[in-house]
């Protein structure tokens, strides 16, 4: 059985323990979702979106552990790309074989139940990347539709 990480915002966690984890609609395309990673023995492969969400505002990130069959359909690959129809135990070989494993994303199409959870906890909240994960070293864009709603933004503003 595959087991994978979902990074969830600490004060939901009661009701995630309680119901599972509920697949929200996505924005674009109306499907339902639920956005994961594999669990891997690199910590950082693992846990690499946590930076990146909490740009969004919130202030502590909880990781929900689960477990799911290997067989189960989800669609893995690099965000705002193309991805691909797979397995849960295929889309942990591909995050493995992968070199860098930097921005993909595993996304099942239907709520995880409680029952497959195993464990909840606290990972390092600086763990991850910012913006895109080539973005180390460099500096993000200041023009005024990239930076719209962003926290800090007006530090980066150009214009």
């Amino acid at each position: 059985m595959a087991q994978f990480i979902h990074l969830a915002d600490d004060k939901d966690l009661a009701m995630i323990r309680k119901n599972g984890i509920i697949a929200s609609k996505l924005r674009d395309e109306g499907k339902k979702a639920v956005f994961a990673t594999p669990v891997l023995q690199d910590f950082y492969r693992s846990h690499q979106w946590l930076r990146e969400l909490k740009r969004r505002g919130v202030r502590t990130f909880s990781a929900v552990q689960f477990r799911v069959g290997d067989d189960t359909p989800v669609s893995v690959g690099r965000y705002n790309e193309e991805h691909l129809e797979t397995t849960a135990a295929e889309a942990v070989r591909i995050f493995m074989d992968h070199q860098t494993g930097a921005g993909l994303e595993v996304i099942f199409s239907t709520s995880i139940p409680a029952s497959a959870i195993m464990r909840t906890y606290t990972p390092d909240q600086v763990t991850g990347w910012r913006y895109f994960p080539e973005a180390h070293g460099k500096e993000p864009c200041g023009c005024s539709y990239c930076q719209r709603g962003e926290i800090r933004s007006q530090r980066l503003r150009s214009d």
